[in-house]
């Protein structure tokens, strides 16, 4: 979204008006989206490096990088923030906040009182209407939500896990997006002044083409902690990976949300329900990923396991990376698909293969802050051959993967 505050800016200046990314399920720091297309995220030199000299073998399995942009905090007349980043192109064209973003308060601060008791005693589900009217506004202009009167923050809480344990977030998308804008707005009003500048990565938004991107986010390899991380955090890191499924298969969950064809809503789930999984509640959490809560995605498996055996093959002929702390995504659309259809697609999809058309699923590597190899700038040590820890991931994601898809 393009817009142009004339009335408060003090500058006037056109930006785009970043909004916080619905689909982000694991990580900690805040992604934006900037357009349809393109995300963004805080900028990290290395991270930066890592893309500017990606080896060719790489990329298919990587966001495509484009560029860097300046973003700053925005201050209106009633103290609501927001993220303001100069566009890539120069557009005049001014725009206001959807007019539905009314609507998305109000049906918001309801969901409120019903969550806290208040409005009623406990009323009924929404209308409806009032599910479509907030999605389509969520969809236009979720910044509205991150207003201040809103209590955002402990909303997010109750969604994120409700008394049961359970993380089924009911209203169309997922809250850890939400959770990590606001705790990202928060630290730069207290450690930035307002008028301070940041500079954030563009990357491609890889589910942009998804009716209903189910996302999984498995953080990879052994090890998380990267050569430059400080003894009290290299004690955190080794803990967390000794006390979870990282040590013992190389692999663990940090947030997915799959879409439940039968109840209309994503199921959610974060990083701190995948710290707590053995190795069987992973290979159990990974079926349920699989499951649109009518079956298993049985069709899906295939695909899934070519595209990890192909990533496999390429990090095994990339000496000297180590991967520390990244994360691989892996993504297929929730969209039911009409029965029929070759390949799983829809039929209008189906007609489009061989013409550009994504493939039913999709299998990206993301966050590479503490990514190292050989010639990085200011690397610690350098190391010989490929990833072991990440290897041993993959080769253990690929073997539960495929006895899910024997025992069928």
């Amino acid at each position: 979204m393009v817009v142009q505050d004339s009335t408060e800016a003090r500058d006037a200046a056109v930006g785009v008006l970043l909004e916080p990314f619905l689909h982000q399920v694991g990580g900690h720091l805040s992604v934006m989206k900037y357009d349809e297309d393109t995300v963004c995220k805080p900028l990290v030199s290395q991270e930066q490096r890592f893309y500017e000299s990606l080896p060719l073998a790489m990329k298919r399995f990587t966001p495509q990088y484009k560029g860097t942009i300046t973003v700053h905090l925005q201050k209106d007349s009633l103290g609501h923030l927001s993220l303001v980043a100069n566009p890539l192109k120069e557009n005049c064209a001014s725009c206001k906040v959807p007019t539905g973003a009314a609507a998305a308060v109000t049906i918001w601060q309801q969901l409120q009182q019903r969550d806290s008791g208040g409005g009623g005693g406990g009323a009924g589900p929404l209308s409806p209407w009032q599910h479509a009217q907030l999605a389509h506004s969520l969809q236009e202009s979720p910044t509205v939500l991150l207003r201040p009167k809103l209590h955002l923050s402990t909303h997010v809480s109750s969604l994120v896990e409700d008394a049961n344990g359970n993380q089924a977030e009911r209203r169309g998308f997922n809250p850890w997006g939400l959770h990590c804008h606001q705790a990202h707005l928060t630290r730069l009003c207290t450690e930035y002044p307002e008028n301070k500048r940041h500079r954030f990565l563009l990357l491609e938004n890889v589910v942009s083409q998804y009716k209903h991107p189910c996302v999984l986010d498995l953080k990879m390899g052994t090890r998380q902690h990267g050569d430059d991380a400080s003894e009290e955090k290299k004690a955190r890191h080794m803990t967390k990976c000794a006390q979870s499924t990282s040590a013992c298969l190389g692999v663990r969950i940090c947030g997915m949300q799959v879409y439940q064809v039968d109840k209309k809503h994503f199921l959610c789930k974060d990083k701190y329900y995948g710290r707590k999984l053995s190795v069987e509640g992973f290979r159990q959490a990974l079926y349920q990923f699989l499951h649109d809560g009518t079956r298993l995605r049985t069709e899906l498996l295939g695909p899934i396991l070519g595209r990890l055996r192909a990533l496999l093959a390429v990090i095994r002929s990339q000496s000297s990376y180590r991967f520390y702390s990244s994360s691989l995504l892996i993504i297929y659309d929730g969209q039911e698909p009409l029965e029929g259809a070759p390949g799983g697609l829809q039929p209008q999809e189906a007609r489009q293969v061989g013409h550009g058309a994504l493939p039913m699923v999709d299998i990206r590597m993301i966050d590479f802050a503490h990514t190292t190899y050989k010639g990085s700038w200011n690397e610690h040590t350098i190391y010989d051959g490929p990833d072991p820890g990440y290897i041993f991931g993959l080769e253990n994601l690929i073997q539960i993967l495929q006895d899910i898809q024997e025992g069928e």
